[in-house]
């Protein structure tokens, strides 16, 4: 069975249904389903407190399509049966933290007059190809389930390596501290989903 949902279509879709509205860059709203503990306690900055630098606009431009395609793979599980609820309840996180984040910074690029692409040709670290999406989309019951676990592992993974990034290399305080975030709740995740693997 072909592939249905695109990475631009998920993105399409994600952005439309969050409105991009002007509040989104505000970085102030809570995001549901992740375990961003440093919220609480210190609310992320509005973009533009600091001027925001390269790698910044970098983190956000190769973040959004790294968070749709996460989206659209937890879509595809959703829709299928008999999926151990455990990973239903974690594709069901993953989606509700990550299309917040991608309404977030899209309205920072757009706050700071940055294309919302990336320049041709970067690449994004953990990334499926079309043959991984599609043997996801193809796989059924416990087999899917293994299946989207292991490309969520290696999907986080890179993730977690742009967000450091970004750590090192940024200037916005409220990009940097998104990239905080992301790393910590992430690699939570990867270890959930190691420790579901092996039960499955």
């Amino acid at each position: 069975m072909k592939k249905t949902l695109t990475i631009s279509a998920t993105l399409a879709a994600v952005i439309a249904l969050a409105g991009c509205s002007s509040g989104s860059a505000s970085g102030g709203s809570s995001m549901p389903g992740m375990d961003h503990s440093t919220m609480a306690a210190s609310p992320v900055p509005a973009a533009g407190d600091a001027d925001h630098n390269g790698s910044d606009a970098m983190f956000a431009q190769v973040m959004i399509p790294h968070h749709a395609q996460a989206v659209e793979m937890s879509d595809m599980i959703l829709k299928k049966q008999g999926i151990d609820a455990r990973v239903t309840a974690l594709a069901t996180k993953i989606k509700a933290a990550q299309a917040p984040e991608i309404e977030k910074m899209t309205g920072w690029l757009n706050d700071w007059n940055e294309p919302t692409q990336a320049p041709g040709g970067h690449s994004m670290t953990g990334m499926m190809n079309d043959d991984d999406l599609e043997k996801l989309n193809a796989a059924q019951r416990t087999e899917a389930a293994r299946l989207f676990l292991s490309q969520m592992i290696a999907h986080h993974e890179g993730a977690v390596e742009m967000a450091n990034a970004e750590v090192r290399s940024g200037q916005d305080a409220a990009a940097i501290q998104l990239g905080k975030d992301i790393a910590a709740s992430q690699t939570g995740e990867i270890q959930d989903m190691k420790d579901l693997l092996v039960a499955l």
